[in-house]
């Protein structure tokens, strides 16, 4: 596999790493056709833990089956396919070798009422089953994010030392937090640093709005203010990121039709965010849909900015 100087530059960011994770991040910026772009597009399935099998699946049943979720990312070609331990597991052997995959490492549930999430693999599951990388949610603003912080450290302390990538779902949410504030344009960025704080390789957060919602951060964004639009929104984020030199993939979010989505990616890839990871809006589609969909943000991708 011959490296693009794109794909050198982004990996010369992580200067701390070792060669097996420095090839594992090679093996998903060079996967698919978004290949040595420095672009990507994932597709992470975890909302069963997260909603349930019905509210997941129902839309599209043949997503029940694991196996169809790593025959959608194959076929469409992706980087990565994210998802817990038992889906992974499902498919091990029948799809080793043709996608890189990400083993997420914590779930929650809708029968849960904490913002916390449980620990479900571990680092040496990661390794048994060939995968990538290790994802982990951390929850900016919960009563336990300093527990779950805690448990990422030790974590992608382990995954490193083996040669694994560290992919971190950012998300904010608590008790301090309303629905408004979770995906405001200073919470997404304080979300986005705090995760190339911790040592993530890769970022996931969610679209920020224009909302700014900490009382302590409203003056300097008076003072220094975002342009009021969706394009430099995401490069405030980006820029929070070690001034991009840590890769940020920006979540899909809620379903929604196609024209929405596709302009969300294009603002996305023109604010210089490295991609999207989109579950639900591709696999409760029709797989006819969701590779035309999936087609059409990778074209938008493959597009010079």
């Amino acid at each position: 596999m011959q490296l693009t100087p794109k794909v050198k530059e982004i990996l010369s960011w992580y200067e701390s790493d070792n060669p097996g994770t420095k090839a594992n991040l090679a093996r998903i910026l060079m996967e698919g056709k978004l290949g040595g772009t420095g672009k990507m597009v994932i597709l992470p399935v975890d909302q069963g833990f997260e909603h349930g099998p019905a509210r997941s699946f129902a839309p599209n049943p043949a997503a029940y089956d694991p196996r169809y979720l790593f025959e959608l990312a194959i076929e469409a070609g992706l980087n990565a396919y994210a998802a817990p331990l038992g889906m992974i597991e499902a498919g091990a052997a029948t799809y080793a070798g043709a996608i890189p995959t990400i083993l997420k490492m914590n779930s929650s549930n809708s029968l849960s009422t904490t913002k916390d999430q449980g620990v479900t693999a571990s680092v040496s599951d990661a390794l048994r089953l060939g995968c990538s990388a290790i994802g982990f949610t951390i929850y900016p603003s919960s009563e336990y994010q300093f527990e779950m912080i805690e448990e990422l450290r030790e974590l992608a302390e382990e995954a490193k030392a083996a040669g694994l990538a560290v992919v971190v779902w950012s998300y904010p949410r608590g008790p301090m937090l309303d629905k408004t504030a979770e995906t405001a344009l200073d919470i997404c960025a304080y979300a986005a640093h705090m995760a190339a704080l911790v040592g993530a390789h890769i970022i996931k957060v969610k679209p920020p709005t224009a909302a700014v919602s900490l009382d302590a951060a409203k003056s300097t964004y008076a003072k220094y203010p975002v342009q009021d639009d969706a394009v430099a929104r995401y490069k405030h984020v980006v820029q929070a990121c070690f001034g991009g030199r840590r890769l940020v993939v920006f979540s899909g979010g809620e379903a929604k039709g196609n024209e929405d989505i596709l302009k969300e990616v294009r603002a996305i890839h023109a604010g210089g965010g490295n991609g999207s990871i989109m579950g639900r809006n591709a696999f409760q589609r029709s797989k006819a849909d969701a590779l035309a969909l999936l087609g059409a943000i990778i074209d938008v991708y493959k597009t010079p900015v």
